[in-house]
């Protein structure tokens, strides 16, 4: 698909509404569902996808240690593995966030073998709310504890876009 007409239709079915000037905005979206998450670790992106259809594509910022999947609290490690969008957090200390279900069951099973604690609380989310921390995470890629970052305005679209329940798959 020509970007540029994927990119003019995605932003033809974005409309605003503000709530005004302080804090996130809230914007509602009239397009068709997210059917599911995707996000490719090793290139950097995050798709939102219906069905077999990508909506929209955002580059990402992942853990402090983005190779390899999450073992436990602590690694810096971005989960890698099939979840579900279990949470929506408008008073995040990230601008705006939506939780992962990490860790599974087979998570959580692991850890146990291993002996460690499989950590938890991954988002997507954006940048973070105070101003020392936000200017520390523009500095480096990859400065999140393991959860996957976006920028606030990106953040606000996918928001508007993701429902609680929807899948979200994270590869290598």
């Amino acid at each position: 698909m020509d970007r540029r007409v994927f990119g003019l239709g995605a932003l033809a079915t974005l409309s605003l509404s503000a709530c005004g000037s302080s804090g996130p905005r809230f914007l509602t979206y009239n397009g068709p569902e997210v059917t599911s998450l995707v996000v490719n670790k090793g290139t950097r992106k995050l798709y939102l996808l219906h069905n077999e259809k990508i909506l929209r594509e955002y580059d990402v910022d992942l853990g402090f240690a983005p190779n390899g999947t999450k073992n436990q609290r602590g690694d810096g490690r971005t989960p890698e593995g099939t979840y579900l969008i279990d949470r929506r957090n408008p008073r995040s200390r990230y601008h705006l966030s939506l939780g992962i279900s990490y860790p599974n069951s087979q998570d959580v099973a692991k850890a146990k073998a291993a002996g460690v604690d499989p950590g938890g609380d991954i988002f997507i989310h954006g940048e973070p709310n105070l101003r020392s921390e936000r200017r520390r995470a523009k500095k480096k890629r990859d400065w999140t504890a393991g959860c996957i970052a976006v920028k606030n305005d990106e953040i606000e679209e996918i928001y508007a876009m993701v429902n609680k329940g929807t899948l979200i798959t994270l590869r290598p």
